[in-house]
């Protein structure tokens, strides 16, 4: 990692993963993820963070600037004492001095290590922001759709700035801007009540047998890379155990069905996904009356269930992708980088606002 040019690694603070993005003058030149399950202890942060290290060995030359979500997890007691530990667990773990490490604090801009305990509500939860405000400086209007492992956030932007007044979860969950499911860690259960399946609309098990992981695993849509979670019941992750955890679901077995119908089943929740993004994502565009113009912008590693999304609109929008119209890959990057940008836009979007901000 040459240090001759300005070098900024931005992170995104997960409770499920550590995002982080190398960018050196003002280009994206490497993007990573590691999987970091908070909820069982900071020691696993710390660890995503020594990985990071070894990948990039000059990292302690570099800015740092810090988005995060997983205060959320219930390691923490509140999400005050999440945002705090996680902050003074970066600054003892990053060999970085305190000028180096930058907290993304939303509209009130940004915060050192030190104030971070003052600016907590600030900093909370506010990777979706960094995001849409990126998107919002590049593109004329339009709406950002993250689909991430566990949340979607639907943003709407226009005019060179994040049009919804929601800054928190709690507004956002109101508003419909944050739909708290995604495309692997989500459990069935929490998508649809009934699935139609052998021409019969059907309760489910209301139990955590199965997720979005295994339905997006058989539909052959879900990249090995982001599928780092262990299986609701911690068995394998082949088709024939995936087909095993979706059967639980409509209280059978997976020799009670042939390979196609489980498949057929899997497609029926897939709908139901799309179908409960689909209403947010109308919600969204017509609290803020877009124009026709209006692009969506995909990002997560569940943005290949975008396009549909916007095809199922009344009027069919342009789509643009965060990877490649809203960040901007270095030339030399390796191959791929685009697609990595792309899931884990908070990281890209974190870093480019703090250099765009710091010249």
């Amino acid at each position: 990692m040459p240090t001759s040019e300005r070098t900024t690694i931005g992170w995104d603070i997960g409770g499920a993963h550590v995002k982080a993005c190398l960018l050196q003058g003002g280009e994206v030149v490497d993007v990573a993820q590691w999987g970091c399950p908070l909820w069982q202890g900071l020691d696993h942060l710390v660890r995503a963070l020594q990985a990071a290290r070894t990948r990039w060995p000059a990292l302690e030359a570099a800015q740092h600037a810090v988005t995060m979500t997983g205060e959320m997890v219930d390691l923490f007691p509140d999400r005050e004492d999440g945002v705090r530990s996680i902050a003074a667990t970066l600054a003892a773990a990053l060999p970085v001095p305190p000028s180096a490490l930058h907290f993304f604090a939303g509209d009130a801009g940004w915060c050192a290590a030190a104030e971070v305990a003052r600016q907590w509500e600030c900093v909370a939860s506010a990777n979706w922001l960094a995001t849409a405000r990126h998107a919002a400086l590049t593109l004329p209007e339009g709406v950002l759709v993250d689909i991430g492992s566990t949340t979607t956030d639907l943003i709407a932007f226009g005019n060179a700035r994040v049009l919804t007044a929601s800054r928190s979860d709690a507004e956002r969950l109101v508003s419909g801007e944050l739909a708290y499911h995604g495309v692997v860690r989500t459990p069935l259960c929490a998508l649809t009540q009934r699935i139609t399946w052998r021409g019969h609309a059907r309760h489910v098990m209301n139990e955590f047998f199965a997720t979005t992981a295994d339905v997006y695993r058989l539909s052959g849509e879900l990249d090995p890379a982001h599928d780092l979670h262990p299986s609701a019941d911690n068995a394998a992750k082949s088709l024939p155990a995936t087909r095993q955890r979706l059967a639980r679901m409509v209280g059978l077995d997976e020799r009670d069905a042939a390979a196609d119908e489980w498949l057929d089943l899997a497609r029926a929740w897939r709908s139901a996904q799309l179908e409960a993004l689909a209403a947010q994502l109308r919600r969204v565009l017509a609290a803020h009356a877009l124009s026709r113009e209006a692009v969506i912008v995909s990002a997560g590693c569940g943005a290949f269930l975008v396009p549909e999304l916007a095809a199922a609109e009344a009027a069919p929008r342009r789509l643009a992708a965060y990877g490649s119209d809203v960040a901007k890959v270095a030339r030399q990057a390796a191959a791929g980088t685009a697609g990595w940008a792309q899931v884990c836009a908070p990281s890209v979007a974190v870093a480019a606002l703090f250099e765009r901000e710091h010249d």
